[in-house]
């Protein structure tokens, strides 16, 4: 009887985990863009499941970068406004300065104060109060979290150009009328059959001037003298770890290499809530010769960046030649991160982990290390109360650029820089044109970092159209990607930034809903009622 009963349950289980969810809309991701478009579609009146990969929302800006990469706050309107608005809020409470006073904080955010009094906005924060933030916004919106992640040999139902249903690995199926992809890897796109590119476009393709290889970068590099060569002076003893012997082609040519990830760090220097570094288990000097090289030919600071955000916390991001970014640690000639599956990108996640708590464990440690560089970089340690379910450490890799889907119109440069109209624009940006660097390279009998380009847009803001976040027709006609978009590499550097993903995330949403009252493509959405709604709904158009 116990054998039988025990069948039944166990049958009951199967058939409940085969019978699909369905909600109107779908978002697959819970970063920060996600948690929008879940939020705008549930105050639309939609039902929606957002599908959370990691148990916390809010991506990267939950994980570390509370130091808001933006160009412009005047961009900021509708539920990316007001999560920084909120964010503001909690900093005026007394009780929020738990390590140190309201007082005592420097202010200082990208340009503008940190707590804008101007703007009531905040756009620095520690990464929990980012999330509970989320959390809030989204359970008043009473949006359906479901965790789990996309099975990536069959993740979509399709009928024709629609998706029917999304498939998540422990195969629970989601059904809905409209899906949005608000992963930082376009996962739901490739599993949609919507065509995609990664890497770097040759300047040609677009006729643009910061794509493709840029030889020995002009900033973020190496000082001069560092040798190559496992033995100093001699090539036959092998290149050094990371390091290519040329740069693999001219200036300007279009390659499969992506800009290099690292985490956010979160370090304080407040001893009743830091933790000591831990050397990591796999730890291995060699990984780190380039860095003692570059220390023995004059570096002595400026290894991580200390911005601080408050209760003297740091989003503690990569700077200089040798720092947070593992470059070269996301692609190989037959692989790239988004080429992954599920555990094989957690083990590299990992590395990228282990590489930096080893970066900071020999700065701390090593006796390669000068004695001076040791002691100041010890007073650093890992927030004790951020993290606490994951050692410490951020929930995010930051995967800076994956998979880019590739529309009928694609966002690039000129686009960016105002020389070339915008058609239909949902959402704005303004952050400059950004990438890190690629990989590490023989030049000159040295190493030099080759792949940052940091072009300055002066601020100006430039409208992001809403063609860039739907697929060909033909291809899928119920997906909108907010993150993911068709743009070129070097525009994706200034539109992936965390304030526009958010604006995007919304406007793709609202979309969604209008799409599903009137029964159409989501390319065939009428785009005078959607500049309308979005501008009601205080989102900033050109």
């Amino acid at each position: 009887m116990k054998g039988l009963l025990l069948g039944i349950i166990l049958t009951i289980a199967s058939a409940r985990a085969t019978d699909p969810l369905t909600a109107d809309i779908v978002v697959y991701g819970d970063a920060s863009g996600g948690v929008t478009a879940a939020v705008q579609a549930a105050r639309m009146g939609k039902s929606v499941i957002l599908v959370s990969q990691y148990g916390h929302l809010g991506g990267m800006t939950s994980s570390g970068l509370g130091w808001t990469d933006i160009g412009n706050d005047k961009i900021l309107g509708g539920l990316a406004k007001e999560f920084y608005h909120r964010l503001y809020l909690h900093y005026q409470k007394p009780e929020a300065w738990t390590h140190e006073s309201r007082t005592t904080f420097p202010n200082q955010g990208q340009g503008v104060p940190a707590l804008n009094p101007k703007t009531k906005l905040a756009s620095t924060f520690e990464p929990k109060i980012a999330e509970m933030i989320f959390d809030q916004m989204a359970r008043e919106a009473q949006v359906r979290i479901i965790k789990g992640r996309i099975d990536l040999k069959k993740g979509t139902r399709k009928t024709g150009p629609r998706i029917t249903a999304l498939r998540l690995e422990d195969g629970r199926i989601l059904a809905a009328r409209v899906f949005i992809d608000a992963s930082y890897e376009g996962d739901l796109l490739a599993q949609a059959g919507v065509s995609f590119v990664t890497g770097r476009e040759a300047n040609t393709t677009y006729d643009e001037i910061g794509n493709g290889n840029t030889g020995p970068s002009r900033k973020n590099q190496l000082r001069n003298g560092i040798d190559p060569y496992l033995v100093p002076g001699d090539p036959s003893s092998g290149l050094l770890s990371g390091v290519n012997p040329d740069a693999g082609g001219n200036k300007g040519d279009g390659d499969h290499r992506l800009q290099a990830y690292c985490y956010r760090m979160v370090l304080t220097d407040v001893e009743a809530n830091s933790r000591p570094v831990p050397k990591p288990s796999n730890y291995d000097p060699a990984d780190f010769e380039i860095l003692f090289r570059a220390i023995e030919v004059g570096q002595k600071g400026g290894f991580f960046k200390t911005t601080l955000v408050p209760n003297r916390k740091t989003d503690g991001n990569n700077t200089g030649g040798i720092s947070c970014d593992w470059i070269g640690g996301n692609y190989g000639d037959d692989w790239n991160w988004a080429t992954l599956d599920h555990e094989e990108r957690e083990a590299l996640a990992a590395k990228h982990r282990d590489y930096q708590l080893g970066l900071l464990w020999t700065l701390q440690h090593h006796p390669r290390v000068p004695e001076a560089i040791r002691q100041d970089t010890l007073r650093w340690g890992l927030a004790r109360d951020e993290f606490t379910d994951n050692d410490n450490w951020p929930y995010n890799l930051y995967v800076r650029e994956a998979r880019r889907m590739k529309s009928d119109f694609v966002m690039t440069e000129k686009h960016c820089k105002n020389q070339l109209p915008v058609p239909e624009p949902v959402g704005m940006g303004a952050y400059t044109l950004d990438s890190h660097n690629t990989q590490r390279f023989v030049h000159k009998g040295m190493v030099k970092n080759e792949g940052d380009i940091q072009s300055y847009l002066g601020g100006k803001a430039y409208g992001i159209s809403y063609q860039a976040l739907v697929p060909p027709k033909n291809e899928c006609d119920n997906l909108l990607v907010p993150w993911a978009l068709s743009a070129s590499h070097i525009a994706f550097g200034s539109i992936r930034m965390e304030p526009v993903f958010m604006v995007l995330g919304q406007s793709s949403a609202t979309a969604a809903c209008l799409a599903i009252d009137k029964d159409l493509p989501v390319q065939k959405v009428p785009y005078g009622e959607l500049r309308k709604i979005l501008l009601k709904e205080d989102q900033k158009l050109p």
